[in-house]
């Protein structure tokens, strides 16, 4: 816990959002500007192309900016002007690959939300490069929202929803999920999956009832026993706890069901080992909501 509270303190009030026109990224504003307005911090819409020429390192641009940057841009502002009125609004254009300034911007801002084109393997991502491709490049939470998640659900109306690996829970994937619960006025349920242990299995391969009984009330005490601190820093946050005796991954999406919000974490383990795990696969092309990526150690 100690950790996160220290990452809290040097917080930048700045979400990114990446739009490139398409009515996924105008989901992702959407729902990056009530954010925006929950938070109290500043909106940055980002939109970023690759040049068609090459230019030496350190020269400036000869070039002049085409006209459909402007017109991206102007589009996300209006829609996030008439869905949020009011919040403080920032706008970047940038001539270099889409990857590339994504992860530079992460690392001016609190936030970085994206747009979802769609379900399964082949899912997309805004401004040309997938999402799955960015996490876990940068250092920040990552927002996959889809298009039809263009209506952030109000304060009340639903809870968000965590996985939680008991081998690593991470203080800031449960510092990020509280925070957000709290900040909603929602519950927060608190997912844990894990398949039953060999010993549960007679010889034949059926699941002896006392032994998964048991392994299953093993799994309520260590969750438990994970959430105590958190329960208690945060004593406002009603906390569903739900466990599992599957596999984390679909225990995380039938789990999700009718949350606005489900937040997964990630091993950090440096951009030289740029890959995430099954159960974020799982998260981003199948959750039933938009998805928080958040890297902890």
């Amino acid at each position: 816990m100690k950790d996160a509270v220290m990452k809290s303190a040097v917080m930048k009030n700045v979400i990114t959002v990446g739009v490139d026109g398409t009515p996924h990224a105008l989901a992702a504003a959407t729902w990056a500007a009530h954010e925006a307005r929950l938070r109290q911090s500043r909106l940055r819409l980002l939109t970023a192309w690759e040049p068609l020429t090459a230019r030496p390192r350190g020269a400036p641009w000869t070039q002049e900016i085409p006209h459909w940057p402007d017109r991206i841009i102007e589009e996300a502002r209006a829609t996030v002007e008439s869905a949020e009125p009011g919040i403080p609004i920032d706008v970047s254009l940038v001539r270099e690959p889409p990857l590339e300034a994504l992860v530079e911007a992460a690392e001016q801002a609190d936030l970085l939300v994206l747009g979802s084109r769609g379900l399964g393997p082949a899912a997309r991502f805004t401004l040309g490069e997938t999402g799955l491709d960015l996490v876990p490049r940068v250092d920040i939470p990552v927002v996959l929202v889809r298009a039809r998640h263009d209506r952030p659900a109000t304060e009340g109306s639903s809870g968000v929803a965590v996985g939680v690996s008991l081998h690593a829970p991470g203080d800031a994937l449960l510092a990020f999920a509280f925070e957000t619960a709290a900040r909603r006025a929602v519950p927060l349920r608190a997912i844990h999956g894990r398949n039953l242990p060999p010993f549960a299995y007679d010889r034949g391969g059926a699941a002896e009832r006392a032994a998964a009984e048991q392994a299953e009330l093993l799994a309520r005490e260590e969750l438990s026993e994970a959430l105590r601190p958190w329960r208690e820093k945060f004593r406002d946050v009603r906390v569903e706890q739900q466990v599992v005796m599957e596999s984390p991954a679909p225990a995380l999406l039938h789990g999700a069901a009718g949350t606005q919000l489900l937040i997964v974490g990630r091993r950090h383990l440096g951009r030289a080992v740029p890959r995430i795990g099954h159960v974020v696969h799982a998260a981003v092309h199948h959750a039933p909501c938009p998805v928080a990526v958040v890297p902890h150690e």
